[in-house]
């Protein structure tokens, strides 16, 4: 009987479930979905019990698929930043409040007035942010105060189904380095702020390393689903960090990191110290492996090109889409497009910035537009790259997500990065991850490193070509945001 373990990620859209031999072959897997809540524009929740339900469904289908392998262990990972608040009797109060919510400005604003940004983020390594738990907590003490006078326990979203699992409230720095309240060097709760705050470190859940067993697979939950009492459950990590994880990318390699080319574009860099950017433009949280980890995000990378799609061209598939952009020359002859759709987070930190095409004439395609779109996701990613190139250099990211298996987007990426780029042929993302922390979990392996030797082999390498044409675009791409950042704070004086 072969040993397997079980990885689940627990994500916006759903979860994914995978079940993997102990040489990295995936033997079994599902996912299953919940419904995403927007009672009103800018808020996005979700009910826990939804997560529960589906992720019990899925674990059961999972087990079902085993065929004789024999389950030692079950990592999680999911969705960063979420508010799980619950009672003292761990029923969940309201709706958990999502990473992409932006009701918490007001909260975010009175917390960087007790403590100011620069400390905020020498200590967390990020200022406040409208997506973190921290602030989500201020907004329900605020404008829900029945709700947070029930509230005794705040949880991650990955974590709260851990508790579920097994009746142990636990969380790693991973996760809860984008709580708001972690401090980076000690990789445990900062009650300096949280005091200033007033706000109790006993609302927050023991932190463990990512690898540590958070608890066991309680009776009635094992009955339910078919797996042993009693099974380990590993902490696990966030989705991020798990997906560098399943890519086998750690901070004793600080020269190769990951490029994620989804609804959002996400430049994943190892780090090995406890030191952020002075500025705050680029995220600072722990890795599972020990070290830490650099996040630039653009909001809209694949999701520019899905907003193009669905407003202009419906009825043209992706593919063809990327063919048109190809027969367009690099420069976009001469157009720059900003993808500031859904504001802005990395390297400008800028909720409202707005998207905009520039210098269009009656000579452009349809090509060109396509083109500029996807340079522009490029050039907001470079800005994102230069910023943590201050801190550590990264020569080589693994290229994922849906826009990686465009090979014009690759070679456009490539270029105006000056990046090598390796697309992986296997990438199974967060779940696979979360399996691998698992297994070291259990000591099927004795440390990630051992582990990573496991992972599939085979990529399709991109090299960097230098080209004049995309490096004066870029110098005009990073003037056009300062100037309609400039044409937009003189409206806001004029009204």
């Amino acid at each position: 009987m072969a040993d397997v373990v079980i990885g689940l990620d627990l994500g916006t859209g759903g979860v994914r479930m995978i079940a993997v031999d102990l040489q990295g072959k995936i033997i079994a897997q599902t996912t299953r979905s919940y419904p995403l809540l927007t009672p009103q524009s800018g808020w996005t929740e979700q009910n826990p019990l939804d997560w529960v339900e589906a992720s019990l469904e899925a674990l059961s289908n999972v087990t079902q698929q085993l065929d004789g392998h024999r389950a030692i262990a079950l990592g999680l990972s999911g969705q960063m930043h979420g508010m799980v608040p619950l009672d003292a009797e761990g029923r969940v109060i309201r709706a958990a409040i999502l990473w992409n919510d932006q009701r918490t400005g007001k909260a975010v604003e009175e917390i960087e007035v007790t403590i100011s940004r620069q400390e905020l983020i020498q200590r967390t390594g990020n200022p406040a942010i409208t997506g973190f738990q921290l602030p989500k907590l201020v907004w329900l003490r605020t404008e829900e105060p029945q709700a947070y006078a029930l509230l005794r326990h705040s949880l991650l979203p990955k974590d709260y189904l851990g508790y579920v699992l097994t009746g142990e409230r636990v969380t790693e720095p991973s996760d809860a380095s984008g709580v708001g309240c972690l401090n980076l060097a000690s990789r445990q709760w900062d009650t300096d702020i949280l005091n200033a705050l007033n706000i109790s470190p006993a609302l927050f859940p023991t932190v463990v390393e990512s690898t540590a067993i958070a608890g066991r697979l309680r009776s009635d939950i094992a009955a339910r689903v078919g797996l042993p009492a009693g099974l380990p459950i590993v902490a696990g990590g966030g989705d991020n960090a798990a997906a560098a994880v399943g890519l086998g990318i750690s901070s004793s390699n600080l020269n190769r990191g990951s490029l994620s080319i989804g609804t959002s574009g996400v430049i994943f860099a190892p780090y090995d110290r406890p030191i952020p950017d002075p500025q705050g433009r680029v995220h600072l949280f722990c890795h599972v492996d020990g070290g830490y980890h650099l996040l630039g995000v653009t909001l809209a990378a694949g999701g520019s090109l899905r907003w193009y799609r669905d407003t202009f061209a419906p009825q043209i598939a992706y593919t063809d889409l990327m063919d048109m952009a190809e027969t367009s020359l690099p420069g976009a002859r001469g157009i720059l497009f900003l993808p500031h759709l859904s504001g802005e987070r990395s390297p400008h930190l800028d909720p409202d910035t707005r998207g905009a095409w520039v210098n269009l004439s009656l000579a452009h395609t349809q090509a060109d537009l396509i083109r500029a779109v996807l340079e522009g996701v490029a050039f907001s990613l470079r800005a994102a790259l230069e910023a943590i190139g201050e801190l550590t250099p990264v020569h080589q990211l693994l290229a994922t997500g849906g826009g990686a298996r465009s090979n014009i987007w690759l070679r456009i990426l490539a270029d105006v990065l000056q990046t090598e780029l390796i697309a992986p042929k296997a990438e199974e993302g967060a779940a696979y991850g979360a399996a691998i922390l698992a297994m070291v979990g259990v000591g099927a392996y004795p440390n990630l490193e051992a582990a990573f030797k496991t992972l599939p082999q085979g990529s399709n390498t991109v090299q960097p070509q230098a080209n004049p044409l995309y490096e004066e675009a870029f110098k005009r791409y990073k003037l056009l945001y300062e100037a309609l950042k400039a044409v937009r704070w003189r409206k806001a004086e004029r009204h």
